[in-house]
């Protein structure tokens, strides 16, 4: 194949290499991470835009350099369709992702040291939430929910108790591991009960609440923080959405608080994004997306996996392997040299260390929108049974790699 002279394969074709590498990767293998997804030829094309070159720190019609007639264009279109996505007050595109929306969401609404109440790491939460090598943990006072130890779902009488006893100026809703649905309305009251602010981080489910396949915390919440790809299958980036109250303060937080120029593309690639979750095929591919992930659950149970709460109410599926007595580091191995692509989670109340914990997570965003359904996650949830119970054997997981890659290309990706 000959390449225009100005091309990435002209330019520098190790990186070309790594590129087109990465792409049979994506193509050839079972891609059943939480976090990831497949962003449309629209989406990455903008992403790839002249947008790139530009600085533009500040807000539409309130910039700090000149040239912004068409930045502020793209960014009022991305927070306009943000906001009617979601039907909030407010939208600021302008994260670079997740965590920093988080911090920023910190910065605006506590000072130092107040007291914050999230979803404890080790039962699903995030780092962000007040884990305590984060900076959530070191520079507020963070205290922690978890799960019901019988039925490893949230509790909210407990959640509530907890909240009385810390009487926390903020609670964090949401989480990055838990595979059953989120009442926003119970955590508002709890949040009212104790005068707390309620921030719900929907990073994971974004989509799935656009698509009208999740209840949505927004009219619950005072601030919804997320990022842009996972569900929602847009760039790699941040959004918050607010009550109008809180808008002044979270813009200030984001700039000229904690960062300086957006990245111009994520933005306009979110609006890429925002408009085609906007949409009646968006939908029924959110509505797809739970529904793979019950097949998948029920596929795996039947190959006598054990599943954290049983089964799943969203995109996500928690494998307990204790009875296999493999552990989750050594099982996500297996399964990739099998072209299955998961990655090692803790389970609640895991006793093994987090670099090597008990669990594996997978997530039904990425197959899903290759086209993947029901049928197919019978078949990937043989694939898997079959890869961990040849985990210590190389010739059938290579044999397993040769027939998921054939079974793959039934379904190009975008």
């Amino acid at each position: 194949m000959t390449h225009p002279e100005h091309s990435l394969h002209r330019v520098d074709p190790e990186v070309a290499a790594c590129v087109d590498a990465e792409d049979r990767r994506q193509a050839s293998t079972i891609r059943l991470i939480a976090s990831e997804n497949y962003a449309s030829a629209a989406v990455r094309e903008a992403t790839a835009s002249r947008f790139t070159n530009k600085y533009s720190e500040g807000y539409p019609g309130r910039r700090y350099y000149q040239g912004q007639e068409f930045t502020d264009t793209v960014e009022n279109l991305a927070r306009d369709r943000a906001c009617q996505l979601f039907g909030a007050d407010h939208a600021n595109v302008q994260p670079y992702s997740g965590s920093p929306a988080n911090l920023a969401v910190y910065y605006a609404l506590l000072e130092l040291g107040d007291t914050v109440l999230g979803m404890g790491l080790p039962s699903g939460g995030h780092l962000t939430h007040g884990w305590g090598v984060n900076f959530s943990g070191r520079f507020y006072d963070a205290h922690h929910y978890g799960l019901n130890r019988e039925t490893e779902r949230l509790d909210y009488s407990e959640i509530r108790a907890i909240a009385k006893e810390v009487q926390p100026k903020l609670i964090f809703c949401g989480a990055s591991a838990y595979p059953r649905t989120i009442d926003f309305e119970a955590f508002a009251e709890i949040a009212d009960e104790v005068g707390a602010l309620l921030v719900a981080d929907i990073a994971h489910i974004a989509g799935l609440v656009a698509g009208g396949a999740h209840p949505s915390p927004i009219p619950h919440a005072d601030v919804v923080t997320s990022t842009t790809h996972k569900t929602l299958r847009g760039p790699r980036g941040g959004l918050i959405l607010c009550r109008e109250e809180h808008a002044r303060a979270i813009d200030r937080a984001v700039f000229p608080a904690l960062q300086g120029g957006p990245h111009m593309n994520a933005v306009a690639a979110a609006a890429v994004a925002f408009n085609e979750a906007n949409t009646l095929e968006f939908k029924d591919y959110a509505a797809q997306v739970v529904k793979n992930a019950a097949a998948l659950a029920t596929g795996l149970a039947q190959t006598g996996l054990r599943l954290v709460t049983g089964g799943t109410d969203n995109h996500l599926v928690l494998v307990d392997l204790t009875p296999l007595q493999i552990g989750g580091r050594d099982a996500a191995t297996a399964l990739e040299a099998a072209n299955i692509v998961v990655n090692s989670n803790s389970i609640p109340f895991d006793t093994r260390k987090p670099f090597d914990p008990s669990g594996v997570r997978l997530g039904t965003g990425a197959v899903t929108t290759r086209g993947m359904k029901e049928d197919a996650m019978k078949q990937i949830a043989a694939f898997i049974g079959d890869a961990l119970n040849a985990a210590d054997d190389p010739t059938t997981l290579a044999r397993l790699a040769d027939d998921v890659a054939a079974f793959c290309d039934d379904y190009p990706i975008p």
